[in-house]
């Protein structure tokens, strides 16, 4: 059965510090963000009623705000306040959690939009794995077309989403190919990411992952890294070349919504779902809902 699309369901949405119906939460088409992008998101998991690292997500959205020149205009309790109320208004314990701020429509309708008011809005709903059963087998992911691009052409460490169309075009280009996701590298030809997770690699009991300068340190990346740490296991943050991709064994990615997720193939590169990143996974898992 189809689900209904997300304009149409029941529920309440925060929007502008009040909670209001879900359809009733709409902006006008006049809305800055809607014509430049001036936007900015987090996504959250709540398990068994409490958001990981919700705090954090927060702070987050208040830099990515700073990065592309706007506050929001709420402050980080208020926000954690807010994640809560909808939460529980919505009768939910497991959910994905999607806060975010943008440039809504004012006195302003052209490139600049000093003059127009920043919206903010908290949505929660039920969703289960990013990439349904690729958790067993490895998830398949294409190789895109598109690259990350330099620090000195996009904001590039903020959650923004004008930053996210070419990861929606190389995403569309690798579920056409039959894969759940594309890995893109960067503008020098380095290793990045996937379109919407980061991702590690397993070569002779020690991981390597490419350094965060160009792209989200996402929040699940650094999570890992400190469980790496934690178990002693040497960890590279460095560029990786495209060749290096024949020589690793096993290849996971982390985000919120990926979680831990194995990966078997990258183009015509295949890994094996080994006992590292089943224990990574595991370990995420449990951490989680601890």
């Amino acid at each position: 059965m189809a689900m209904a699309g997300y304009d149409d369901r029941d529920g309440q949405i925060w929007m502008d510090g009040k909670l209001i119906p879900w359809r009733d939460a709409k902006v006008h088409v006049l809305t800055h963000a809607l014509h430049y992008a001036s936007s900015v998101f987090e996504g959250e998991r709540c398990y068994n009623g409490r958001i990981f690292k919700s705090r954090a997500h927060s702070e987050r959205l208040h830099r990515s705000a700073n990065l592309i020149d706007f506050e929001v205009p709420f402050s980080v309790d208020e926000l954690e306040e807010a994640k809560q109320a909808v939460l529980k208004a919505n009768g939910q314990t497991d959910a994905y959690v999607r806060a975010f701020a943008w440039r809504g429509s004012g006195e302003d309708m052209g490139v600049a939009s000093a003059r127009n008011p920043v919206r903010v809005a908290i949505a929660t709903w039920e969703w289960g794995a990013y990439y349904g059963d690729a958790k067993m087998k490895g998830a398949k992911l294409d190789i895109s077309r598109w690259k990350r691009p330099s620090p000195e052409t996009i904001p590039s460490h903020a959650k923004a989403a004008g930053l996210y169309m070419i990861c929606t075009m190389s995403k569309h280009g690798a579920e056409a190919k039959g894969c759940s996701d594309a890995m893109m590298f960067d503008y020098r030809g380095y290793v990045a990411e996937a379109t919407g997770a980061n991702i590690f690699f397993v070569k002779d009991g020690e991981v390597h992952t490419p350094l965060p300068d160009c792209f989200l340190n996402g929040i699940t990346r650094q999570t890992v890294i400190g469980m790496l740490k934690d178990r002693k296991i040497k960890l590279h943050e460095r560029h990786i070349m495209p060749e290096e991709l024949e020589g690793f064994e096993q290849c996971w990615l982390t985000g919120t919504a990926a979680e831990v997720t194995p990966v078997g193939q990258i183009g015509d590169y295949r890994f094996e779902v080994g006992a590292l990143t089943r224990d990574i996974a595991e370990s995420y898992e449990k951490l989680v809902r601890a």
